[in-house]
């Protein structure tokens, strides 16, 4: 018995520490990020575990030399949009693929899964082409449409819908008895359950927004009108890379995804688990 547990504490031991040991490789580059936004431009590639001079002015810098105000505004609101939007449209139609059985649903479903195999790049210039000639090229219309009705929305289609999946029918059954109509089913019953599956789906869509890079690139032009990401390229000329900017501007971007995870990682996990329990 006591070899057992002595093996036992030995096994969770080297479990925790292997755990440990790739979670301090993991945030290295972090620690790494952090530490060069204190440093001065001429000590970038010098070791300091504590940044000499430590210059809180960098931060300062990228707040006067760029519109950053309006690159945080313009992804944090184009975020909300496409997460709201992206959650609202991937709900109901996960709702209508895992509870309103009708003939070819599945094959449906599976056209719509496939959609998500299509690379960005093949569908890039008949997209631009149809923004161009609606006139929405050089506007936000396009990053918040695009992902919504795009793959990210398919994947938030597959997300509620394995979660639908997992409620019992006889909740459903006993609405439909007392009256409810289906969307009341969905807005009253369904989303209340659903919690774990959108707190899942909220960092999912919200993070991939906030990092997109590729499609402001394609439609945005002038640079009131730029995201985060694409800003962050303002910080490289001609004569080279500001790292102490471009790293003090990285961990501003970085903040709001920490905080979105921060207070819906329960949820996050929990989601996780039942989407994939199916």
């Amino acid at each position: 018995m006591k070899n057992k547990q002595k093996n036992g504490l030995f096994t969770k031991i080297a479990f925790y520490g292997v755990l440990t040991i790739i979670s301090l490789i993991m945030i290295v580059p972090f620690l790494w990020m952090i530490n060069t936004s204190f440093k001065d431009s001429t000590k970038i590639f010098v070791f300091q575990l504590i940044p000499e001079p430590f210059k809180w002015e960098n931060y300062l810098q990228v707040l006067e030399s760029t519109p950053f105000h309006l690159f945080y505004f313009n992804s944090l609101y184009i975020g909300i949009l496409v997460t709201i939007g992206t959650i609202f449209f991937g709900s109901l139609a996960g709702y209508a693929f895992a509870k309103l059985k009708f003939k070819g649903s599945s094959f449906l479903f599976l056209c719509l899964l496939s959609t998500m195999m299509i690379p960005v790049e093949v569908i890039t210039i008949p997209l631009f082409l149809f923004m161009r000639d609606l006139g929405l090229i050089n506007t936000h219309v396009p990053l918040i449409a695009i992902p919504i009705l795009g793959p990210a929305g398919v994947f938030g289609v597959f997300v509620m819908r394995q979660f639908f999946l997992l409620v019992p029918k006889e909740l459903e059954e006993a609405a439909k008895l007392d009256g409810c109509s289906y969307f009341r089913i969905y807005w009253n019953i369904m989303l209340p359950l659903a919690k774990p599956a959108i707190a899942t789906l909220t960092i999912f869509t919200f993070l991939t927004s906030w990092n997109e890079f590729y499609e402001p690139l394609i439609y945005i032009n002038t640079k009131e009108l730029m995201t985060l990401p694409l800003a962050l390229a303002l910080f490289t000329d001609e004569v080279g890379t500001k790292w102490e900017l471009l790293m003090s501007a990285s961990v501003m971007a970085t903040l709001p995804l920490l905080i979105v995870f921060f207070f819906a990682q329960k949820q996050f996990i929990e989601g996780v688990a039942m989407t994939g329990g199916k």
